[in-house]
C-alpha cells in the first residue's frame, strides 16, 4: 500500500477556540482593529514582510526573517497549533504577532513584528496575543523571549516576567521568561486595553483585504545607524560589505 507523504509531515491541529476581533482608538484617533486570520490571507502579507530582512535597525532583519519562516510554516502545515493575529489601521497591515498552544496549560509566543510605528501599535498587539491565551484558551502561563532591547523593555520589564531559564523556548533554545495568570491580571488594566465588538462596517472592511502597511520600517541611510546592532560604532563592517558587493577588495 502506497503511503502518502503529506500524510506523516502535517502535524493535526487541536481544536481552539478562535480570536474574538478588538478595536483600539490609537493616539493619533485611527481606529485599529486586530483579528485573527486563517492560512488563506498567509500569501497576502509574506510580501509586507519579506522587505524587512533589510532593515538591520531595531533587529528587524532577524525577527521578520523568523516572523517569515513561522507564517510559511503555519500555511504549508508544518507547525501544530499556531495562530496569527493581525493589526490592521484602515484596512493597512500595522502589526503582526504569532504562537502556538504547547498544551492547553502552556503557549507560546513566538513573535511580535511591528510595521507601523510611534503608536505603541505592537504593545497594543501583544497585549491582545496575552489575551487571547489568558482570556480565550484560558491558558495558565505563557513561555516568552525577546530578541531586542525595545521587546525585552516591552515584555520583560513592563510585564514584570517570571524567569523560567531552567525552560529552553522555541526560538533556538534561549532561556525563557512567563507570563502567569496573576502577572496578567496584574498588567490588565494597563497595558490590555480596546473593546468590542468592532462595529460591522469596520470589521467587514478589514476582512475584504489586507492593504500594504503605510509606513514601514526602512533601512536608515545612516551608516553607523545601520551598524549599531553589530556593535560596530565605525561603521566598518557594512562599508566593507559594500565594497565586496562592488568587486572590491577586502582591506
Amino acid at each position: 500500500m502506497a503511503i502518502d507523504p503529506e500524510k506523516l509531515l502535517r502535524p493535526v491541529d487541536h481544536p481552539i477556540p478562535l480570536y474574538p476581533p478588538k478595536m483600539f482608538t490609537l493616539a493619533s484617533g485611527e481606529e485599529m482593529i486586530i483579528r485573527q486570520i486563517g492560512r488563506d490571507e498567509i500569501p497576502d502579507i509574506l510580501p509586507y514582510i519579506a522587505p524587512l530582512m533589510q532593515v538591520e535597525r531595531d533587529y528587524y532583519d532577524i525577527v521578520s526573517a523568523r516572523v517569515y519562516a513561522e507564517l510559511l510554516g503555519y500555511y504549508k502545515h508544518r507547525v501544530q497549533d499556531e495562530y496569527v493575529l493581525v493589526a490592521q489601521i484602515d484596512g493597512h497591515l500595522a502589526a503582526i504577532v504569532n504562537g502556538r498552544q504547547l498544551n492547553p496549560d502552556v503557549g507560546v509566543s513566538f513573535h511580535t513584528l511591528a510595521l507601523r510605528r510611534g503608536l505603541r501599535v505592537g504593545s497594543h498587539a501583544f497585549a491582545a496575543k496575552m489575551e487571547y491565551h489568558m482570556d480565550i484558551m484560558k491558558q495558565k502561563e505563557v513561555l516568552i523571549v525577546a530578541e531586542s532591547p525595545i521587546g525585552f523593555r516591552r515584555w520583560m520589564i513592563e510585564y514584570q516576567l517570571e524567569k523560567r531559564f531552567e525552560v529552553a523556548h522555541e526560538l533556538g533554545g534561549v532561556p525563557s521568561y512567563a507570563l502567569t495568570k496573576k502577572l496578567f491580571e496584574r498588567a490588565r488594566e494597563t497595558l490590555v486595553v480596546g473593546r468590542r465588538p468592532v462595529p460591522a462596517k469596520l470589521l467587514e472592511k478589514a476582512c475584504q483585504g489586507i492593504l500594504p502597511p503605510t509606513d514601514p520600517p526602512k533601512p536608515p541611510f545612516d551608516v553607523l545607524a545601520a551598524t549599531r546592532s553589530m556593535y560596530d560604532s565605525t561603521g566598518t563592517a557594512l562599508m566593507v560589505a559594500r565594497n565586496l558587493d562592488k568587486g572590491g577588495k577586502k582591506a
